[in-house]
């Protein structure tokens, strides 16, 4: 028989009144599952998930968990851990208040694990599509030393840093996309609708066009036959590369590219060293074992040229080698990560020194974006203004000798 969703109401063992969802044959196997929970039944029926009380899910609208909404729900269920409330309580309470529809529905999904007995990290991995392998591993750390509520606000903080330095990038590069967008659009404008007619005019009066308005002319008529299929060429190039960027064939040829492109190569090493740093200090402070978490902060860094680092750094800590040594040997780890980290290897607070190392690079990384925005700003208007200009005067070339023509 298929599993129908059935709505609750309990009285816990408080005497409060509780209520959720749960998947199940039947309402009487609802009824059994909480009864074994030592939960008293106050209401069970059937929810209606189809006609007009269905859901209408839109693809690509509301469907996307983001960073952020992983970010407030650590958040808050670290809060409310930390207060006193149960793991099922919080869960439920998170459950009804999150904003995001597919984030409360996962996370109802969790807790209806959480109620038949699995662990809290195991119920997370069921769903590895939207939480990442730090927070489940965190987790399980968590669960295992009996500090979740710590563990939890280690993942928010980590999550939180993440947003905002995702944010402050976007920001920064909003304005230089958005008036290299316009001024593409311009040109081509120009070339489709405006130059046509200045050269029918220039064909009626006969006589020899500057050599720059014969340039702009055969642009534009290359650019009525091409405009079409490089329309096509572009969409489909767009659909490909949203299902296929990170395939690992595409990244193999594509992450070490990113850290060798002038003026931006800097910016994405600093990146990846700052979120590879960040993630290795919080998951060393909650206790993973080093090569689980060397294992899983490669993943996690957005380049594979460092998660092969990490990698060839895993191997050489399983066979008895410290972490900075291994480390030093890779030209994409600057020289002070790797001194700070041999100090912290030293000192025995190897968790702190990474945070201190993910703070820097933070800095840096928000430093530079502003460096970079002042500075392509001016060049992109002077870029710009030198083509839209350039084509003005071509069009206006021809108009000085049209009295001459006339005659």
């Amino acid at each position: 028989m298929a599993a129908k969703t059935y709505e609750y109401a309990v009285r816990d063992r408080e005497g409060k009144v509780v209520k959720g969802r749960i998947d199940a044959a039947s309402q009487a196997a609802v009824a059994n599952r909480l009864r074994d929970m030592g939960l008293a039944a106050i209401s069970i029926h059937e929810v209606n998930t189809k006609g007009l009380n269905a859901e209408i899910n839109i693809p690509g609208m509301g469907s996307k968990i983001s960073l952020k909404d992983l970010a407030v729900m650590s958040r808050q269920l670290a809060t409310m851990i930390d207060s006193g409330l149960s793991l099922l309580r919080a869960l439920t309470i998170l459950a009804d208040q999150t904003e995001s529809k597919a984030l409360a529905k996962v996370v109802g999904q969790v807790r209806g694990d959480v109620e038949v007995g699995t662990a809290f990290s195991v119920a997370l991995a069921k769903h590895s599509d939207v939480f990442p392998p730090l927070m489940i591993n965190m987790v399980k750390a968590g669960e295992v030393g009996g500090f979740l509520d710590e563990v939890l606000v280690s993942v928010a903080d980590n999550f939180e840093k993440e947003v905002r330095l995702r944010g402050k990038i976007k920001s920064a590069m909003t304005y230089p996309v958005i008036v290299l967008i316009i001024a593409i659009l311009a040109t081509v404008g120009m070339l489709l609708f405006i130059v046509p007619v200045f050269s029918g005019m220039f064909a009626s009066l006969g006589g020899e066009l500057p050599w720059a308005t014969q340039i702009l002319v055969t642009l534009s008529a290359i650019m009525k036959w091409s405009a079409l299929p490089m329309l096509v060429v572009v969409i489909a190039f767009a659909a490909w590369w949203r299902k296929h960027k990170n395939d690992r064939a595409v990244r193999e040829r594509l992450d070490p590219f990113k850290l060798k492109v002038p003026v931006f190569g800097p910016l994405f090493r600093k990146l990846a060293v700052a979120r590879f740093t960040r993630n290795f200090g919080a998951m060393i402070h909650a206790g993973v074992p080093i090569l689980q978490a060397l294992e899983i902060v490669g993943e996690t860094s957005g380049n594979l040229v460092i998660e092969r680092a990490a990698k060839s750094v895993q191997e050489s800590v399983r066979r008895g080698e410290s972490l900075a040594g291994p480390l030093a040997q890779h030209p994409v780890f600057p020289p002070m990560v790797v001194q700070m980290m041999a100090v912290g290897e030293d000192t025995g607070a190897l968790d702190t020194m990474l945070g201190k190392v993910a703070d820097f690079y933070d800095e840096e990384v928000e430093a530079m974006t502003d460096q970079l925005t002042s500075l392509i700003e001016p060049i992109m208007i002077v870029v710009i203004g030198s083509i839209i200009g350039s084509m003005v005067i071509a069009l206006y070339m021809p108009i000085f000798s049209v009295f001459d023509l006339i005659e």
